[in-house]
């Protein structure tokens, strides 16, 4: 196996999504999805590419990594070479080193699926177990039960009231209507909703944006908020039940999403939705 490192620019965008569709499986832990790119679309196809790195063997992608954050990235590679000695050497090597252009020296914070073998060598060069996350699962096998919300597809009428619900649940003035439409032009999106949720007296409470990895895979929620003026009424819950029916509908197997296990409120409003827990996942950090 001779590993290649590389950025893929933004022509060799699509390939990284193309290859992280393919792996998406529910019978692998939760892992970087399409939908993770997809949102980071949102902010330019040019800044996302300058925060995706490759590992290819023999022109085959077999791992990708995004730089949520410049000291922070997101891991994963394909299934079948996730037990792979060689590969999970040559990642350990180039994250501890600078200078190959993945993670800057200091502290660093690294994400990976659940059963990767990088994780125990980055153990022993000093990495240290980090925030524990708690992904959960929707099968989608059976008819998912009505949300309760009426429930309007975003297009560009609505653009200003999906944000603007964003906006009020996390607190940001980021996601603004121009953002959105960037998103929305974005290749990923093609496979994604946007969803609002409006109660009986027509208040938009809720929103989330889902994403499919195609037919037979499982599909993402990225991200899900609910109204600052509207919490408390179970529209959480309502609003991940219609992301789960209309992932149904794309044709996903199941629906998935991880927040912060430290975050209980979310963790109880999946559950309540009908999402199953899976075993808790730990990032590593490196020490300064």
């Amino acid at each position: 196996m001779t590993i290649v490192l590389s950025e893929p620019g933004i022509d060799g965008l699509i390939g990284v999504v193309d290859a992280l569709r393919a792996w998406q499986d529910d019978r692998t832990p939760l892992q970087l999805h399409p939908g993770d790119l997809g949102w980071a679309w949102a902010l330019g196809a040019e800044r996302l590419a300058a925060a995706v790195r490759t590992w290819s063997d023999d022109g085959r992608i077999i791992a990708v990594g995004y730089l949520d954050a410049p000291d922070v990235l997101r891991l994963t590679t394909a299934p079948d070479v996730r037990q792979d000695e060689t590969l999970a050497r040559q990642l350990l090597a180039d994250l501890n080193d600078p200078k190959r252009g993945v993670l800057p020296p200091g502290k660093v914070g690294l994400e990976l699926p659940n059963g990767a073998l990088l994780r125990e060598p980055l153990l022993e060069a000093g990495w240290n177990p980090d925030e524990p996350w708690t992904p959960l699962r929707h099968d989608l096998s059976e008819p998912v039960k009505d949300s309760g919300l009426r429930i309007e597809v975003a297009g560009p009428k609505t653009a200003g009231t999906r944000t603007a619900v964003h906006r009020s649940a996390f607190g940001s003035p980021r996601f603004t209507e121009e953002i959105w439409h960037v998103l929305a032009a974005g290749p990923v999106y093609a496979d994604a909703r946007c969803l609002i949720g409006y109660d009986d007296q027509d208040n938009a409470v809720a929103a989330v944006t889902i994403w499919s990895a195609g037919p037979g895979r499982p599909g993402l929620l990225e991200p899900m908020g609910v109204h600052a003026d509207h919490r408390g009424h179970g529209h959480g819950t309502a609003i991940c039940l219609a992301a789960a029916s209309t992932l149904r509908e794309m044709g996903a197997s199941s629906a998935l999403v991880a927040t912060p296990s430290s975050n209980t409120a979310a963790v109880a409003t999946y559950r309540a939705a009908g999402y199953e827990p899976s075993p808790e996942r730990l990032d590593v950090s490196r020490p300064a």
